[in-house]
């Protein structure tokens, strides 16, 4: 009805223009208020000129500020500029056009997302077409067949340019290794630094020759503990589960064919392999954010950073400092498949805790005997398989020994080498006999190698943990902890001031007071 209305009215007015006939007020359709510019006391209806005229009038605000330019037509301060009989405002009839159909991800939410019509994602080239047809005929949207490509960079000689998504974007390198950049996971995704150094002839573009279509991909199944979340973990199009490849088919196929994620094809790699087919793990490491990739995978010391230095090593990696290699030992690389979990026998077993001391768990009595914790800790990534062996055990060149001591497996490292929080009480009888708590508490972070050179005293061959001050007797110039014998010593030595005692045991210790006798 608008549109037929300021035909007619256009009409009748061009013809009394060409007539010179004087033009009423009554005879212009002002049309109505709904431009966001209405009741500002200018006229932004394009239509209009003269100084009660807008400055900058668009095309949008054509017969919505009706009040305003009514007021101003009628005060003199706006004429009427010559129109022609108006035409739709999308020149080519909704009808020639192929909307396509709503296969996209992103159909029927309201928003044009087929780049024909300026929206951003190339996948939904004709996939949009209800939302698409929707803002075409309201005119919110303009078609322009040409337009298949997406992003505020357009291509230059066919080539798609990506987006600016890549964490080094717009510091003037480009980082694509289509153009010879460095970072794998910069590919479509530097695109104003790429495409700036093509056009100046900086680069070259190679076009990758991977350009497989959902068909030709192998997704797998959904066998995946995390298979069907809506999120794709398989590690061949970018997830972090290395349990997952081809085990989350659905969730990935989806993905995929939405555009949100690209498939890398596994190869047989080691330091060209892609950032995105390597698990780098966690930051669980001791160590982990220090700015130095401490994983032995990536050539760092630390065989207890082994998949937990995460940050540091991907850094590290795409600035191309450090080169990957595969773990060929027992450990995160093993498969799955390679593993005997044993079973659920153990007293602890199906608890949603993983006991089993080959997987870094603290019972040596569930070697084997936690199988449905450990398997899904594993699938998950939350553990590590240490291997089978029961020999002793080496971590960060530290020999921690065996678990023949009375109190190993207690969950609390005894062996009078280590210190920190993670240690109970430090016997002299345990020394490299409490090997799976010590290992798992360095492991943990909670103990450190002690240092051997003593500080006074009568023994320098380890460090004491006096523990804290915790107890009623503390400070008061007298160790009340029973583990101390001597002159500096308590008369009474109460079970209850054991490590509870240490500022006053450890100044006695240092003067050589006491001497430490557990």
């Amino acid at each position: 009805m608008k549109t037929t209305r300021l035909m007619m009215g256009g009409t009748v007015l061009a013809l009394a223009l060409a007539l010179g006939a004087p033009i009423l007020a009554q005879e212009v359709d002002f049309g109505d208020n709904s431009s966001t510019w209405a009741d500002d006391d200018q006229c932004d209806d394009p239509r209009f000129e003269g100084p009660g005229a807008a400055l900058i009038r668009s095309p949008v605000d054509e017969m919505r500020d009706a009040a305003d330019c009514r007021a101003a037509f009628e005060a003199g301060e706006v004429t009427l500029v010559a129109v022609e009989a108006p035409t739709s405002p999308n020149a080519e009839d909704g009808g020639d056009i192929d909307f396509g159909d709503d296969s996209g991800a992103w159909a029927n939410d309201n928003e044009c997302d087929d780049p024909r019509f300026g929206g951003s994602l190339d996948s939904h080239l004709m996939a949009d077409a209800t939302d698409c047809r929707t803002a075409y005929e309201a005119g919110e949207v303009t078609f322009e067949a040409s337009n298949e490509v997406s992003g505020a960079v357009q291509p230059v000689d066919g080539i798609d340019f990506g987006d600016d998504s890549g964490a080094w974007a717009n510091d003037g390198e480009c980082d694509d290794p289509r153009f010879g950049g460095s970072l794998a996971s910069h590919e479509f995704a530097d695109a104003t630094d790429c495409r700036t150094a093509y056009e100046a002839g900086q680069v070259t573009y190679d076009a990758p020759d991977d350009t497989s279509a959902a068909g030709d991909i192998d997704f797998g199944d959904d066998a995946g503990t995390f298979a069907n979340d809506g999120e794709c973990d398989d590690p061949r199009f970018g997830g972090s589960l290395t349990s997952h490849e081809m085990a989350d088919a659905t969730d990935c196929r989806t993905a995929y064919e939405a555009g949100e994620v690209t498939y890398d094809a596994p190869d047989d790699g080691g330091s060209d392999v892609s950032v995105n087919d390597i698990d780098f793990g966690d930051d669980s490491g001791t160590w982990a954010n220090d700015d130095e990739c401490d994983d032995p995978r990536f050539g760092g010391s630390l065989d207890s950073h082994l998949m937990a230095d995460a940050s540091d090593c991907r850094t590290a990696y795409e600035a191309g400092e450090v080169t990957y290699t595969p773990s060929d030992e027992s450990g995160a690389d093993v498969a799955i498949g390679d593993i005997d979990f044993g079973d659920d026998s153990g007293n602890w077993a199906n608890d949603g805790e993983c006991d089993d001391p080959r997987f870094g768990g603290g019972l040596d009595s569930h070697r084997l005997a936690d199988a449905t914790d450990c398997r899904e800790a594993f699938e998950a990534g939350d553990v590590t398989y240490l291997g089978d062996g029961t020999g002793a055990v080496i971590i960060d060149g530290i020999d921690f020994g065996d678990d023949s001591g009375t109190y190993s497996n207690d969950a609390e490292c005894d062996d009078p080498r280590f210190t920190g929080s993670g240690v109970g009480v430090a016997l002299d009888d345990h020394l490299m006999a409490d090997a799976t708590d010590c290992s798992t508490a360095y492991t943990d972070g909670t103990v450190t190698l002690a240092d051997e050179s003593g500080s006074g005293g009568s023994n320098g061959d380890f460090r004491i943990n006096f523990g804290d001050d915790s107890s009623a007797s503390a400070h008061d110039g007298v160790c009340d902890d029973p583990r101390f014998q001597g002159r500096g010593g308590a008369l009474e030595l109460l079970e209850a001031n054991m490590l509870a005692d240490a500022t006053d045991c450890r100044t006695a210790y240092d003067a050589g007071t006491v001497t430490y006798n557990p």
